[in-house]
């Protein structure tokens, strides 16, 4: 599955027997783009006390808290496979959230649909104000339940993120590393973010990396609380509000089903 290019392998452990053992070397051989199907994580459909859970591991094998685009498309199988319907909650790595996931008629089934999901409270590790990285830059560092740092620059697209990238992701400030974000402000209610991912490297998108996006620029009062955030694989709206909760609004497609043996 995929959000806005953000890619998954979704397994589905109620409808499947899998089991659950040496899932960091299962999660490197999936994702691997050469030699396995190739995704951005790998996700699995759990339950937990009859709660549903989002359990995902990053393409290294890492364990990550969340993931919002992940979580998107977790929400649209669990409803299409008819485990939940309307708005129910999902417990994750950064806790229980709440998602909601817009009916389909006919005429779009398979096609993109899309999924709200309230991404839990932002907050400030290191306080809500910029901070100093000591290689040229000043960033944000917001937590989604996982990490973010948020750097503001007037060219996304003039960044080296191959370079900076694993640079920041491992700098001393955050011994369980960091997802590295560099946002442009288009404008009050529009921005624009390339990312390098924990784990992951340079993905298409971040759902979580958005919300402390759209939270980084409003603090900075660079930005209105509700933004359009254009990402390289697609566009997701965020909302901040005022009791610091951020809500995600973006698609979620299938790609293909299949056998992993």
């Amino acid at each position: 599955m995929q959000g806005i290019g953000n890619d998954f392998v979704v397994i589905d452990t109620l409808r499947d027997s899998v089991s659950l053992s040496g899932l960091p070397a299962l999660a490197r051989s999936a994702c691997n783009r050469k030699t396995g199907i190739g995704a951005d994580g790998l996700i699995f459909v759990l339950k937990k006390d009859e709660k549903l859970e989002m359990a995902m591991l990053n393409p290294d094998g890492s364990l990550s808290e969340m993931c919002g685009n992940g979580l998107r498309c977790f929400a649209r199988l669990v409803v299409d496979r008819g485990y939940a319907t309307g708005t129910f909650p999902v417990l994750t790595g950064a806790g229980m959230l709440l998602v909601t996931v817009t009916p389909e008629s006919p005429e779009t089934a398979n096609a993109s649909i899309q999924a709200v999901i309230d991404m839990g409270e932002a907050t400030f590790p290191l306080g809500s104000s910029l901070i100093d990285l000591n290689d040229g830059f000043e960033a944000i560092h917001v937590s989604m339940g996982n990490p973010h740092i948020v750097i503001i620059t007037p060219n996304v697209d003039a960044i080296p993120l191959e370079e900076l990238g694993p640079q920041l992701e491992h700098h001393p400030l955050f011994p369980n590393r960091t997802n590295v974000h560099f946002v442009e402000v288009i404008g009050r209610s529009e921005i624009k973010q390339r990312t390098w991912e924990r784990g992951a490297g340079i993905t298409l998108a971040c759902g979580t990396g958005a919300c402390a996006c759209a939270v980084a620029t409003s603090v900075l009062n660079l930005t209105d609380r509700s933004v359009l955030n254009h990402l390289p694989g697609g566009d997701l709206h965020l909302e901040y509000k005022e009791n610091g909760h951020v809500i995600m609004t973006g698609p979620a497609e299938y790609v293909f089903e299949g056998e992993l043996s």
